[in-house]
Formats: C-alpha cells, sequence, structure tokens
C-alpha cells in the first residue's frame, strides 16, 4: 500500500441525501470552508495541525504519456474495419461514485452489457462523464469495469470512453500529495481532507494502483460527439484551459503530468464549480461553450438533478426514497441536458441514449 493510502476512518454509507453531509469526522481535524456549491466541501488547515506538524513527502512517480497498460484483446475477436463505417448509436453515463450493482444494472438495461457483465452492445458508443469513487461502496470496482468494457467494445467495433471529473483530481492528488499543504485560495488546504471530507473511502484509497492512476490522468476533460459537447462539470471554467478542444485537454493532461500539488489543486477547484448553466444567464453560458468547443448541445454530469430542480427530498428523514429522477434533465434553453441522477441521494443512475428529443 502507497504511503498515505487509507488515512482517516472508514465510514458506512447508506444511499440517502444525507450523504451530501459533512461527516462528522471531519471535524476533528480543523475548520472547514464550505463551498457555496452543495456536494463538494474544501478543508482549511490553517492552524488547524498541532505545533510542530511536518507535512508528509509523497513521492508517487510522475505520470508520463508513454506510460501505458496492457489490455490483452483476441485478435479474432477485432472487427473487419469495413464493417465499422456506420457507427453504432451513442449512450451516456452520469455519475457512478462507486455504486458498481446500480451501474451494472443500468447498463443491463440498455443492453450494453449481458448478465455476465460481459459488453453485449456491438458498435454501440459509451461515454462516462466522469466521477467514478467517492460516497459509494466500490469506486475502483467501477474503475475496472469501465477498463475492462473499453477494451471489449473496441473489440467488438464499438468503443467504450470517459471523461475526467473533479472526483478523479480528488483521488489523483490525495494519492500522490496526501496531507501536504496547498494554496487554496481561502487559506491552506490539503487533498487529503478535501478527499475525505466529499465522501473517500478508505477501501478505494487500499485498493488504488498505479494503473488506476495512469487511466484517470489521461483521462479528456471534454469531447464533441454528434454534436453533443460532452463535459462533467456544468461550468464555464473550461474557458480557462484552451480554446479547443484538443488544447483543454492537452492543457489538463499537462498539468498532472508536472505534479505540482497547487496546480492541480486549481484544477480540481474549478472542477467543482456548478450551476452556470441554470438561472438567469445560463443559456448564455452554454452557448459561450458552444461557440468555442463546437456542438449544438451541453451534456454534463457533477451537479445532481434533484439540486437544479429543486427536489431534495427530506433533510430529517422522514422520506428516505429519494427524489423521483426519471432521466436526465434538459434546460438552459434546451442546450443544456444533466446527466447526474443523484445516485448517492437515493436517486437513479442514468444511462442515456443520445440524442434526446424535447
Amino acid at each position: 500500500m502507497t504511503q498515505g493510502a487509507g488515512q482517516g476512518p472508514e465510514v458506512e454509507r447508506t444511499a440517502t441525501l444525507r450523504d451530501f453531509r459533512v461527516p462528522a469526522y471531519v471535524h476533528e481535524t480543523g475548520p472547514y470552508d464550505h463551498s457555496t456549491h452543495m456536494g463538494d466541501v474544501v478543508p482549511l488547515v490553517d492552524e488547524a495541525y498541532p505545533e510542530g506538524y511536518t507535512p508528509t513527502q509523497r513521492d508517487l512517480p510522475v505520470i508520463n504519456r508513454g506510460d501505458t497498460v496492457q489490455v490483452q484483446v483476441d485478435p479474432a475477436a477485432m472487427p473487419d474495419p469495413q464493417s465499422t463505417a456506420s457507427p453504432g448509436p451513442l449512450f451516456v453515463v452520469g455519475d457512478v461514485h462507486g455504486y458498481l450493482d446500480e451501474l451494472v444494472a443500468a447498463l443491463q438495461e440498455q443492453g450494453l452489457i449481458d448478465s455476465a457483465g460481459n459488453w453485449s452492445a456491438g458498435t454501440a458508443r459509451l461515454w462516462f462523464l466522469g466521477d467514478f469513487t467517492d460516497r459509494g461502496p466500490d469506486g475502483i470496482g467501477v474503475i475496472d469495469l469501465v477498463m475492462r468494457l473499453s477494451a471489449e467494445a473496441a473489440a467488438a467495433g464499438g468503443y467504450c470512453k470517459a471523461l475526467m471529473g473533479n472526483h478523479e483530481l480528488l483521488l489523483i492528488g490525495a494519492k500522490r500529495f496526501g496531507d501536504t499543504p496547498v494554496n487554496s485560495g481561502a487559506g491552506t488546504a490539503t487533498f487529503q481532507a478535501a478527499w475525505l471530507l466529499n465522501g473517500g473511502q478508505k477501501t478505494d484509497m487500499d485498493r488504488l494502483q498505479d494503473h488506476h492512476l495512469q487511466w484517470m490522468a489521461r483521462l479528456d476533460a471534454m469531447e464533441e460527439v454528434d454534436g453533443h459537447l460532452l463535459v462533467h462539470s456544468d461550468t464555464t471554467a473550461y474557458l480557462d484551459y484552451g480554446d479547443s478542444i484538443e488544447a483543454v485537454n492537452d492543457t489538463v493532461r499537462e498539468t498532472l503530468t508536472r505534479n505540482d500539488a497547487d496546480e492541480v489543486w486549481d484544477l480540481f477547484r474549478k472542477f467543482t464549480k456548478r450551476f452556470s448553466f441554470r438561472d438567469e444567464g445560463g443559456a448564455d453560458h452554454v452557448r459561450s461553450l458552444l461557440d468555442t468547443y463546437g456542438g449544438t448541445r451541453i451534456v454534463h454530469g457533477h451537479s445532481p438533478i434533484p439540486y437544479l430542480v429543486g427536489e431534495v427530498g427530506s433533510e430529517e428523514g422522514e422520506d428516505d426514497s429519494g427524489p423521483l429522477i426519471e432521466g436526465p434533465h434538459v434546460y438552459a434553453e434546451g442546450l443544456a441536458v444533466a446527466m447526474d441522477g443523484g445516485v448517492t441521494m437515493a436517486g437513479k443512475l442514468l444511462v442515456q441514449q443520445l440524442p434526446l428529443d424535447i
């Protein structure tokens, strides 16, 4: 186990709205700054540690582009190139947050995997919108499944791909930098504290391996497919990283390659921003991204639909059935599609075929 893994107590998780509350144990280490955005909070550790505290040094290797993960694929299973001239149907998956069983059930319901969990959708195209870990019970199992499906889909003539979410950045930072202080803009913070505060699971950290880190660090931040601009976060912060999809993706990967804790923290902080497409001016914010990066509609995760529509369930636990989420939420004058069904708050893990009619 890499040093720093599994720090902090393990907390039992339940699929209710209360997963979005601050766990009681985090207050044992010091004060915290709660973001104005629901769901993600940033800890402050100025004067929170005892006198003489020295940050633990993290010496994980820098992930370079030349590093690869070897996946064995039977050559006989590779498709005839001429048979894949016409792309298959396009599907997107909202935030999973470690809920592996719910993900498997949703993929099976759409016919993307069979009863054994193997790819069964032929030339279909599948995009995950990020946030595979934290809050739920088996984030590493989710990552392992997505990595395996990527190989199986490619062998069948389709594909399974994934975007970078703020929780991927958070997990990378917690593993690489641990409790090394970073400049948060509102004081001093650490990735370790932020990871725990935002639902980090000890079992995920214990099982996290270098090939998981390498895979996460190479994920794209955005992509345009069939007129859909796919991103994780409902924020305009992507504009800070480049004026083209390629430039944004390169900037994010290069930031992670430099392995600078402050730079990675700033990237994580910007990816946690949300609600830019909601309320007055939201459609204009969407248009600014579409005009810059292409596409006719944005599809995103990150912000749970119950928060976007103002249906957040019972805070007192009188009704733990959770908000009723039937499918994606189309808003911002029809220009934005929200895909986070709020699985962590007893909502629904969404797998949706595109395009959507409105």
